[in-house]
Parts: C-alpha cells; sequence; structure tokens
C-alpha cells in the first residue's frame, strides 16, 4: 500500500512526497482510512518511532475546515513533545491555512491567547491548557478531534486527572477522541471505557528492531564502563539517568575528561532546553544526558544507539527509553548497566515485555585505563 490508496487529498499527497514520505508505516495504514473514512473513536498501541504522529496528523488536515473555529485539540505529555507533534503537522498541510497553536509552560501565556484566537488545531500540555480554561481564553465547544498521544506517559507523570477536566470542558458529544498509547496499563483501558465507550482499537508491532543488551558492573566501575561503551562506539546519541541531579553531575564529570556532553532536565528554562534539543540534532552535541520526562521529544531519526546510565523505575519508563532509537523500522541499539543486585528487575522488565535482553562483556582497553588514572575518577 502506499499513500496514493489512503483517499487523501492531492495537497496533502504533495505535502506528503515534500517530506520524503515513501510509503505509509503500519499504524498509519490501519489509523488513516479509519480516522478519514469512519465515523468512530480510535484507540491504538504503537511504539515510539512508529509514526504514529502523522497517523492522525494528515487525516485530521484533510478533515478540518481552515475557515472553522478551533476543531481539533491535541493533548501531549511534554512540553518537547507538544512543540514535535506541532511541527509535524505544521510541516504536512501544504497550502492548506491552518493555524496551529503551541500551548505548553515556560512560556508566556499573553501571546498564546493571541494565537488561540485563531487556531484550528491547539498542541498542547494538560496544565497549560487548564489554565486557559480557568481564564476563559480557550473555547473547546465546537472540537470536533480530541487526540491524547502517548497516554502510558499521561499515566506515569500524574496527568491523568486533567485529562478527565480537559475532557468535560468539550461539549460537543459528537466530537470523536482518538488515543495513542506504546502500552496499554489498566487505567488507560477504564479511561478509554468511560469517555469512549465503542471504539476501534488498533494495535501494530509494539516492539522496535533494536538490539538490546546489558553489561553487569561494580557500582564504582559505573562510570568508567559507560567512558568505556562512548569510546568504542565514537557515541552519537542519548544516555538516561534517574534524577536530575544525577544528570548534571554526570555531565560535568564527562566534559572534565573531553567529551562534547550536555544535560536536559526539569530545572532548566524552556528556551535553553529548545537550544539544547536543536544543537543536538545538530550534531554540535553528541552526548545528551535526559532524565525519562525530558526524553518525551526528543526526536531524531537516525539515532544508532541509546544507554541507560541508570535502570529505570519501571518497565514502561525502559520501553521509552529504547524507543528513541530504532525509529522507522532502522536498526537500533540500547545498552544498558546494570549492577548485581538489579539484574532480577531487568529480568522483570524481560518477562513484561516479552524480550530478551541479552548478556554482554565489556573488557577494559588500555585507553581508558590511562584516562581513568590521570583523572583519578573513582577515588
Amino acid at each position: 500500500m502506499n499513500f496514493n490508496d489512503l483517499n487523501l487529498s492531492e495537497n496533502t499527497l504533495n505535502a506528503i512526497k515534500n517530506k520524503g514520505f515513501e510509503k505509509p508505516t503500519d499504524i498509519q495504514t490501519k489509523v488513516i482510512p479509519l480516522f478519514l473514512n469512519e465515523n468512530c473513536n480510535i484507540v491504538a498501541q504503537a511504539r515510539t518511532g512508529s509514526g504514529k504522529t502523522a497517523s492522525f496528523g494528515i487525516p485530521l488536515i484533510d478533515l478540518i475546515d481552515e475557515n472553522s473555529k478551533l476543531s481539533a485539540i491535541i493533548l501531549t505529555p511534554t512540553r518537547e513533545l507538544a512543540i514535535q507533534v506541532a511541527d509535524e503537522i505544521e510541516s504536512l498541510k501544504g497550502n492548506k491555512n491552518l493555524k496551529i497553536a503551541k500551548i505548553y509552560g515556560g512560556k508566556p501565556i499573553y501571546p498564546q491567547i493571541k494565537d488561540l484566537k485563531n487556531a484550528n488545531i491547539v498542541v498542547g500540555t494538560p496544565g497549560r491548557i487548564l489554565d486557559h480554561i480557568n481564564r476563559g481564553t480557550i473555547n473547546l465547544k465546537n472540537v470536533k478531534y480530541f487526540i491524547l498521544d502517548e497516554a502510558d506517559e499521561m499515566l506515569d507523570m500524574g496527568f491523568i486527572e486533567d485529562v478527565e477536566k480537559i475532557l468535560n470542558s468539550c461539549n460537543n458529544k459528537n466530537k470523536r477522541i482518538l488515543l495513542f498509547s506504546a502500552t496499554m496499563p489498566e487505567k488507560i483501558l477504564n479511561l478509554c471505557k468511560k469517555y469512549m465507550k465503542n471504539y476501534e482499537f488498533v494495535k501494530v508491532k509494539t516492539t522496535a528492531n533494536i538490539d538490546q543488551s546489558f553489561i553487569e558492573t561494580k557500582e564504582n566501575e559505573r562510570f568508567k564502563t559507560l567512558c568505556k561503551l562512548l569510546k568504542n562506539n565514537e557515541f552519537y546519541g542519548l544516555v538516561f539517568c534517574n534524577t536530575k541531579k544525577d544528570t548534571k553531575e554526570l555531565r560535568d564529570k564527562l566534559r572534565d575528561i573531553g567529551f562534547k556532553a550536555e544535560a536536559i532536565h526539569g530545572d532548566l528554562k524552556q528556551p535553553r532546553r529548545e537550544k539544547i534539543i536543536r544543537l543536538f540534532k545538530q550534531k554540535r552535541i553528541k552526548i545528551l544526558i535526559a532524565t525519562d520526562v525530558m526524553c518525551r521529544g526528543i526526536d531524531v531519526n537516525d539515532l544508532k544507539c541509546v544507554i541507560n546510565y541508570h535502570l529505570p523505575q519501571n518497565p514502561r519508563a525502559y520501553m521509552h527509553r529504547i524507543g528513541r532509537t530504532g525509529r522507522f523500522d532502522k536498526k537500533g541499539r540500547s545498552i544498558t548497566i546494570i549492577t548485581k543486585r538489579e539484574y532480577r528487575k531487568l529480568k522483570y522488565i524481560e518477562k513484561t515485555y516479552k524480550i530478551k535482553i541479552k548478556r554482554h562483556k565489556l573488557n577494559y582497553s588500555k585507553q581508558i585505563k590511562k584516562v581513568d588514572n590521570k583523572n583519578n575518577l573513582h577515588k
């Protein structure tokens, strides 16, 4: 199947061609016809990097009248993902004069109020959308399409109650709801039953083409193990830590021995976060150290490797992390550094998602030993 078989407008087909998309992904093949041709709610389970943004963005462009008032609202768990989704839809609208407003915290609210007056589509985070609802600066009564992206991440970040408040503010009883999630925990399924009642369930392959491995080391050798990986791979990629403090400390240690590393975490102001992501995509920053929250919206198509410097707190976080690589069916790699006492936790991740994370033995090179001795990193 190709995009010409999906009953899309000529304008949208031209925009898709200009983007360089050749064939629809599995999720696009299933969701686009349902969204365009069937008057139904949709629940879609698809991994990160499967092309799901375009699966709802493409039909949304064809369905919305550019002369209408606010017709669609898309909720994302993080500011970075809101920016990514809005930019993706913007790049697909072609010559259609649709206004897309990005609504998230960390930026002044008054320019957003101006953007909302003419918006056809709003992409935003729950907290800032609720701010506008409470101020009366957003009117959701004409919303025809309510899209919830990364629903399981919303759950993990404690946003489900906010999502329900926003849903209840959309007065159009005939609105269609689309929910996308990499995993389907019980609370997400309960949300679907409560607000969507009858819906079409779409599921595509939820595991990417990622070579997953782990390295067992001692706690006091964790940093040396990481350095070995970075040297061997001429590394360009993401390194995940569990806390903001850890990201900053690891960045400083890597910089001290000459690595081009930067940390991204919730304490940074939004302009700084956007600049860091831009420099990373331009490869002017080679190593980006991130927390789980910050990984949402870091979208680099050719990212070859992700390293878990710390094992994440839960299996869903692991899947979201490694989903930064192996995108759009390209081959990727993830490496997780663990200590002996974390082994059972890693096996639990394997059992939960029916995946195999193979053991990888690492022999330290003379080069790393020299770096270690020179900098006294483990004293």
